[in-house]
């Protein structure tokens, strides 16, 4: 935002005054603004109404008494332009566009008008819900809210109306501070919100339902500054399927990209990405109301072995660690449970102390001491209303809990297995105890785990300076260089290639006496992207009678699969040793995103396991090795089954030189693509590769002698 729209962002967000400007929907406004507690001045424009809602008309926008800092506006889309101009001409601070009928409907035209006639002023919308100031009690909103604030919450930013409004409606009291359903985004999106946001001392976390992004580099400048605020961000994406970006594209005018970009963004910028709506608002709960554990250690508390099982179960498969009890506070903790009860972590303090506050306290505070722990979680499920007569047991427990770890000062929770077995009564206690109250087991552990990754991911993301992705290139022309003329450049960039020879057929004897047998031979021509497929590669050749013959056969084959492709050169390679491991590198770039790296597993393995983990550039070679690392193919780098380890710092930093000299040769490059690179010990060796150029009145781009 420029200064000028940040500032009447801010009268947006909390008005003196807001102009509803409409009629059937405007009232709605009205009553939601009434709804929310708003005790502002309230104005209204219809030429054709004395009121709405209560609230008398003036005839047009020119006759409003004062410049309204807040504007809720739904008249049909094609008298917006002319009432924005009005608007701006008066002085208005921001407008809600609840209209449609824009670029979501293949308008964009219309929409530019909108933009253009908005001006310095700060607008939602088009085509979008509105906004609601759970803070300061506001509400420019068009359609029955629900949702409360303590003083302090998350602030929501959503590109669906109506998910927006399911998140209003959700019955699992998450504390809100905001919430923007952004639509159009025509002219605030996302970052903007994000931005804005990481500055507000109410906010405690941020979420996001993005179907697409319009502005990469600005959404990344946001979130960094989000990140070193120490405000989390959790994100769910939706359009990552086909069907999915079709829809997100139809409805909201968005840009959809592709997920594993998005999720290397995500990662990038600390951003804790879910996969499904109530992940969201358990994770942005628990980061609300305790805030951030230091670590992955949690100390697990339940009245019931079942409990506790499916506490270690789950933590088990995501690397949640249960620490064991300290064996030299065992045996009293083990005095103060019952007798069937045994010492452990998740703890089962069993039912014949149950809801005795002079037995369970003892329990908790022993146990959390006991226990090396950067969370506690207690499972118990409450009774459903009408067989209530047991929840006085329920809450004396929870209230022992909560006193024994705000003692010690852990973050504490207390989750439901099943995620609807927790009233509004007990979750509004608990929250105001500072305990959070989780609602399903595999949401609770997620969360803990997004949040401590957050934790991890801060520290090392702000302990160097940021480093922002580069911009998005894109050529008219391009042409796919041979790979003998590909390996040339590697070679010249100093990156391990096989000891090859370009020969013709007369001179492949001299040429595999050269790099010694056995030898490979591949046919060399920019048409053979895929020289298996062409029968254009034949391995291990021991003698220049089987190479004669290789050539011969290679000739037919590839006639009979593309004849254009057919080549009288021919390269011959010296056979590599059997490497450790196979893996893809792909540099390449992308319009929204910019320089992107792909690795994953390579050769015969690329179509079968699809296993690859995708950074952003620039990058640091401690991100390659975290990404080597994550691939299934991580075993065999460690050393598999007595196999000799790589030594994987060396190898990323191979990996991270390539990475440098594609960036430094950007404006050439459009692709590389290894495939497979061999890797042993402590190198690696391109054993084939793809490298596309952009040709700009240029025969040789890259400036490699090629004969």
């Amino acid at each position: 935002m420029t200064p000028l729209r940040r500032k009447n962002f801010q009268r947006l967000l909390k008005p003196r005054h807001i102009a509803f400007i409409g009629g059937r929907y405007a009232i709605i406004a009205i009553n939601e603004a009434r709804r929310r507690g708003f005790n502002g001045e309230m104005l209204a424009v219809n030429p054709k109404r004395s009121d709405l809602a209560g609230v008398p008309c003036v005839a047009s926008i020119e006759a409003l008494p004062v410049a309204p800092d807040a504007v809720y506006l739904a008249i049909p889309a094609n008298d917006v332009v002319e009432a924005l101009r009005g608007l701006s001409a008066v002085g208005a601070g921001g407008v809600v566009c609840f209209s449609a009928g824009f670029k979501e409907a293949g308008n964009t035209q219309k929409e530019k008008d909108l933009v253009d006639a908005t001006g310095d002023m700060a607008l939602i919308g088009p085509n979008c819900y509105g906004i609601i100031n759970y803070i300061d009690n506001s509400a420019l909103w068009s359609f029955e809210h629900g949702g409360w604030s303590p003083g302090y919450g998350a602030a929501i930013i959503t590109q669906s109306g109506m998910f927006s409004s399911d998140i209003t409606m959700s019955q699992r009291s998450l504390p809100l501070a905001y919430m923007v359903s952004a639509g159009n985004q025509a002219v605030l999106g996302p970052e903007d919100f994000l931005d804005f946001f990481a500055d507000d001392p109410a906010v405690r976390a941020i979420g996001l339902h993005l179907e697409g992004l319009q502005n990469i580099p600005k959404f990344e400048r946001a979130a960094v500054k989000a990140l070193s605020k120490g405000k989390p961000v959790v994100v769910l994406k939706s359009g990552s399927s086909t069907i999915g970006s079709e829809l997100t594209v139809s409805h909201t005018g968005s840009l959809s990209g592709s997920v594993e970009l998005y999720e290397a963004l995500f990662q990038r910028v600390g951003i804790i990405s879910v996969t499904n709506p109530s992940q969201l608002l358990e994770t942005l709960k628990l980061l609300c109301v305790v805030g951030t554990p230091k670590g992955k250690r949690v100390a697990g508390f339940t009245c019931s072995g079942g409990g506790a099982t499916m506490l270690a179960d789950y933590a088990e498969k995501i690397d949640l660690i249960f620490p064991e009890v300290d064996p030299l506070k065992e045996a009293e903790l083990s005095a103060l449970l019952p007798d069937i009860a045994t010492v452990s972590n998740p703890l089962d303090y069993t039912t014949p102390i149950w809801g005795q506050a002079d037995m369970t306290y003892p329990v908790f505070a022993k146990a959390i001491s006991a226990i090396d722990a950067d969370t506690a979680v207690f499972v118990q499920d409450y009774p459903a209303a009408g067989l209530d007569s047991s929840k006085v047991f329920y809450t004396t427990d929870a209230l022992a809990f909560a006193q024994a770890t705000k003692e010690e000062g852990l973050p504490a929770i207390i989750c439901a297995t099943i995620p609807e077995n927790m009233d509004l009564e007990t979750r509004q206690l608990l929250i105001s105890k500072g305990v959070a109250p989780m609602q399903g087991i595999h949401e609770t552990l997620n969360a803990i785990h997004g949040a401590a990754n957050w934790m991890e991911m801060r520290s090392h993301i702000l302990s160097e300076k940021p480093n922002y992705l580069l911009p998005a290139i894109q050529w008219s022309d391009q042409r796919v260089l041979s790979e003998y003329e590909g390996k040339r450049w590697l070679k010249k960039n100093n990156f391990r290639i096989p000891d090859g020879r370009s020969a013709s057929v007369q001179q492949l004897g001299e040429a595999a006496d050269e790099v010694g047998y056995p030898v490979a031979l591949k046919m060399i021509s920019s048409r053979l992207v895929h020289k298996t497929e062409a029968g254009a590669v034949v391995l291990n050749l021991n003698d220049e009678d089987a190479l004669n013959l290789a050539a011969d056969k290679m000739k037919s084959d590839v006639t009979a699969f593309d004849a254009k492709a057919v080549s009288e050169l021919f390269l011959v390679e010296a056979m590599s040793p059997t490497p450790s491991a196979e893996l893809i590198i792909n540099l390449r770039q992308d319009p929204q995103f910019g320089a992107a790296l792909v690795l994953g597993s390579g050769g015969i393995l690329v179509e079968l396991l699809a296993d690859s983990a995708t950074l952003l550039l620039p990058t640091r070679p401690v991100e390659i090795i975290r990404a080597l690392k994550s691939l299934q193919v991580g075993p065999l780098l460690d050393g598999f089954r007595g196999s000799p380890a790589v030594d994987i710092p060396k190898i990323a930093a191979e990996i991270y030189k390539l990475c440098i000299t594609y960036q430094e040769h950007i404006k050439t490059i459009a692709e590389i693509e290894i495939n497979p690179l061999f890797v042993y010990r402590a190198e690696v060796s391109a054993i084939d590769a793809l490298i596309q150029v952009s040709v700009k009145d240029c025969d040789n781009p890259l400036g490699v002698n090629f004969t």
